[in-house]
């Protein structure tokens, strides 16, 4: 396969970052299928697809009138025998759960054509731990993918299996779409941004459920700090608490550390609230106005 015999995208996973990674491959005009098991969870996708589509005629980033036409590129499927058919690269977004990626790719392994490379979206994995899994671990890699409205920043990785023209025929996708590739010449958890941006929320969540300071305060601190428009737990609410509670307790089911224990619990209080972030409208913070964008918010008033 060369790079411009990639077509068909299957994007498996509707949520946060699925239905992004979605919308910026019909963007540079590929034919888009977005998978989910969830028929409701896809209906809230389309509808997100929308508004991001919107963000981007405001930005002058997609012309008016090429808007319905990039839309038009998507289309969703709860049926993996469709969604399967005759796809060219796959992205995967499911929840970080090791286990339920392995049995996802070795599922649509069975359905793909032979031809297909798989990619996954992982925030904290690495490709090896699932990798034979899929069944095809020398087409097999990590492409990930940051918020594409504010970031065009993607991470390559792969693994000791993959092979020399999968790397190559990824890399090249992602530039088609202009993307700025970092390539990991090893396995890395967290990548390179990922694994600095991992170890800030846990120190967040250390000085937060330890009492140390309030969630408001250590924010604060990093963004008076830093000069930046949001904290660690305004990000974490950005990114979604329910992915932010699964990576945690991985790492805490792994560890078997006291302190990361009680980060996981720290967050999940909150996921079973409901409280999941921007999406539900409340995590840390309350949205679409949250305390950290008043213009006195460091200040502490």
């Amino acid at each position: 396969m060369k790079i411009d015999d990639i077509k068909r995208i299957l994007v498996l996973g509707s949520g946060t970052m699925g239905h992004q990674i979605g919308f910026l491959c019909a963007l540079h005009g590929y034919d888009v299928v977005i998978y989910d098991i969830n028929k409701d969870v896809l209906e809230k996708a389309k509808g997100k697809i929308h508004k991001l589509a919107d963000r981007f005629v405001k930005k002058k980033r997609l012309q008016i009138d090429q808007k319905e036409k990039v839309i038009q590129m998507i289309s969703f499927s709860d049926n993996k025998k469709k969604a399967a058919l005759d796809v060219d690269l796959i992205t995967e977004s499911v929840p970080e759960d090791p286990k339920l990626k392995a049995k996802i790719f070795n599922e649509f392994n069975a359905l793909c054509p032979e031809r297909t490379i798989f990619t996954t979206n992982t925030s904290t994995l690495i490709p090896s731990m699932i990798a034979d899994a899929t069944g095809r671990p020398e087409k097999f890699l990590a492409l990930h993918f940051h918020d594409v409205y504010l970031s065009n920043v993607v991470d390559v990785m792969p693994h000791p299996g993959t092979s020399k023209e999968t790397i190559e025929i990824v890399k090249g996708f992602a530039e088609k779409m202009d993307q700025v590739v970092i390539t990991l010449k090893k396995e890395n958890f967290g990548y390179v941004f990922n694994s600095m941006l991992s170890d800030l929320f846990k120190s967040a969540l250390t000085l937060a459920s330890n009492q140390v300071a309030t969630v408001e305060d250590i924010d604060r601190s990093w963004m008076g700090v830093m000069s930046t428009p949001s904290g660690p737990f305004g990000l974490m609410d950005a990114i979604g608490l329910d992915t932010i509670w699964k990576i945690m307790d991985y790492w805490a089911s792994v560890s078997k550390k006291e302190q990361h224990k009680r980060n996981a619990a720290f967050v999940k209080q909150y996921v079973d609230s409901g409280k999941l972030g921007t999406k539900t409208g409340e995590g840390f913070y309350h949205y679409p106005d949250p305390l950290f964008r008043k213009s006195d918010f460091i200040r502490g008033k």
